[in-house]
């Protein structure tokens, strides 16, 4: 007897976050997907369809979100927050691995049969909500773990950063930024959130969202500071950027060289410090 297929979990995590839930809106997603791909002026609300799995990894709080476009094209985007690593481009080979899986599963396909089963076309994107600094434009799974060795397997995925184009997703970047910034200044409270919001519906930047689900979004950010895994994560952010901020200002006045920033801010390597002496280079 042939089995049904199992239904697609269509749910969002178990936390949601304001990644996934501002992107439940068809209408936001429709903008997300057109600032992707400004060329498909066809592509309606009707033609996306949210896929969001289950996470596969540690936690549930990592926001990645799947998009199926039509029943032929398949886009998987991962936050990478504000701490980097290159670690996310096996966050996206498991992604994408357990998404076929799930794909295969509700078009009743068998990988065991001698039929080839059709398959969407991958679209890999990571949002990056820190600053660029010297880091790539294009992740490589071969070119971070094996030196660019022609391995058997490969996974490479576009970064997006804060730029100065007006789009739903620079919108969100820049959102979190000033999450961030306000972290900083008022601690891990409900007034470095509600100010957060303030800053940026009067910036404009979310600023139908923010308006039309406020009480939501407090409480979706609020329940960030109830995990002890993440309260540690962005304690450990926040204190990198902070360090990299007055190691910046050191450089900037001509207090420090690069050489010197590694060993007056043992907890920066050689990599930060040029990575702080391009930043200035760009706004020389």
């Amino acid at each position: 007897m042939q089995n049904k297929p199992r239904k697609l979990r269509r749910s969002v995590p178990q936390k949601n976050s304001v990644f996934l839930d501002l992107f439940q809106d068809k209408k936001n997603l429709l903008k997300l997907y057109k600032t992707l791909h400004p060329e498909n002026e066809d592509a309606t609300e009707e033609t996306l369809d949210i896929v969001t799995i289950d996470n596969v990894l540690t936690d549930n709080l990592y926001n990645d979100l799947g998009i199926m476009v039509g029943s032929n094209r398949l886009l998987l985007l991962l936050e990478a927050q504000s701490l980097w690593s290159v670690n996310i481009s096996i966050r996206i080979l498991l992604y994408l691995a357990q998404s076929y899986h799930e794909y295969f599963e509700r078009t009743n396909q068998s990988l065991y049969k001698s039929k080839k089963v059709k398959m969407p076309k991958p679209e890999l994107y990571v949002i990056y909500t820190g600053n660029k600094g010297r880091k790539p434009d294009i992740i490589s799974l071969s070119q971070e773990f094996f030196d660019g060795a022609d391995v058997d397997i490969e996974i490479k995925a576009q970064v997006i950063y804060e730029s100065d184009k007006d789009n739903i997703i620079n919108e969100y970047i820049v959102f979190c930024k000033v999450f961030n910034e306000q972290i900083k200044q008022q601690g891990m409270t409900k007034q470095a959130v509600t100010e957060t919001i303030r800053i940026c519906k009067d910036r404009n930047i979310l600023k139908h969202y923010l308006s039309s689900k406020e009480v939501e979004v407090i409480t979706i950010m609020m329940s960030l500071f109830d995990d002890e895994q993440i309260m540690r994560t962005y304690a450990k952010d926040i204190k990198r950027e902070t360090l990299m901020e007055n190691a910046r200002h050191m450089l900037k006045i001509g207090k420090l060289t690069v050489e010197e920033i590694p060993i007056c801010y043992p907890d920066l390597s050689m990599d930060d410090a040029k990575e702080i002496e391009e930043e200035l280079m760009q706004f020389a």
